[in-house]
């Protein structure tokens, strides 16, 4: 049965840029159409990446959003690696601290990312390898006051806490996507949202459904070659807000509950009209909210 939810917080909404799939400024501006309030955008390469994007490109970029009242939520600064190998670790460590310096010049705090699969031992060495690379993000998000975010999907949400706590720092904590749990570990969104409550700082909100339950070592490309048996299976599928295995309404109310004051960042990755899905999906959160 669907949850009841009374008097939530007005959570504020936003999205991906890149969702929209426009240029930059008219993604803001079709944003600004949907009254949304922020904007999470990728800034990995191209554009938008460090390199490319600091300076007075940052401050007219920065201005611009503003101007269309809205505000930047987060950055993502998903490398396509994870941390779980010790040769590449330090250049994308470096990276992804360029990228948290540029979440300040955009006035937000926050850099969501990927870490890989946290294995269930801690005796594992990738497990060890992970947990160097998020100390070390963690002591230099800490000294700029802001925070990496691990997106949540891979794991169980009881294995990323662990993993969390072992850290001893908030200066990584969760981007908490229901969907991936749905779609890939099975995870309960609602329990996720208690066991991690005192890492949230961002979240996604995207639905889905699993298909086939799966190695997410598999899943997330973390084992090659994958075995040939497991090879061209689709384990999940993205569907709009609404209509996957998410209880939105229990989900939202236990955000609610924990006292997050953060973005629902909407993201859509599938689907031919992207502008339309947002703009659903944002109505869709908005009644929720205010019933």
């Amino acid at each position: 049965m669907k949850g009841m939810v009374n008097s939530m917080y007005k959570f504020p909404i936003g999205a991906i840029i890149e969702s929209f799939r426009l240029p930059t400024l008219e993604a803001v501006k079709k944003a600004a159409e949907l009254k949304l309030d922020g904007l999470q955008m990728y800034a990995t390469s191209g554009e938008h990446a460090p390199e490319n994007l600091s300076g007075k490109k940052a401050k007219e970029l920065l201005q611009y959003v503003k101007d269309s009242g809205l505000r930047f939520s987060a950055l993502c600064g998903d490398l396509g690696h994870g941390f779980g190998d010790k040769e590449l670790n330090p250049s994308l460590i470096e990276k992804s601290k360029r990228i948290l310096d540029l979440s300040k010049e955009l006035e937000c705090d926050i850099v969501t990312t990927h870490i890989g699969v946290v294995p269930e031992s801690p005796e594992h060495e990738r497990y060890k390898i992970m947990q160097a690379a998020c100390a070390e993000l963690a002591e230099y998000a800490d000294s700029v006051d802001a925070h990496f975010a691990i997106e949540t999907g891979p794991e169980t949400s009881a294995t990323l806490k662990k993993f969390l706590d072992s850290l001893g720092s908030r200066g990584v904590g969760v981007n908490l996507d229901p969907a991936n749990l749905v779609m890939v570990t099975g995870d309960d969104p609602v329990k996720a949202v208690h066991n991690l409550k005192d890492y949230i700082v961002h979240t996604h909100a995207k639905d889905g459904k699993m298909l086939a339950k799966g190695n997410p070592e598999y899943i997330y490309g973390i084992v090659h070659p994958v075995p040939v048996e497991f090879q061209g299976i689709r384990y999940f599928e993205e569907v709009p807000l609404g209509t996957g295995q998410v209880d939105f309404p229990a989900y939202l109310a236990a955000l609610d509950e924990i006292g997050y004051k953060g973005y629902l960042t909407i993201e859509r990755e599938v689907g031919d009209t992207p502008a339309k899905d947002i703009a659903t999906a944002a109505d869709f959160l908005r009644e929720i909210i205010n019933k």
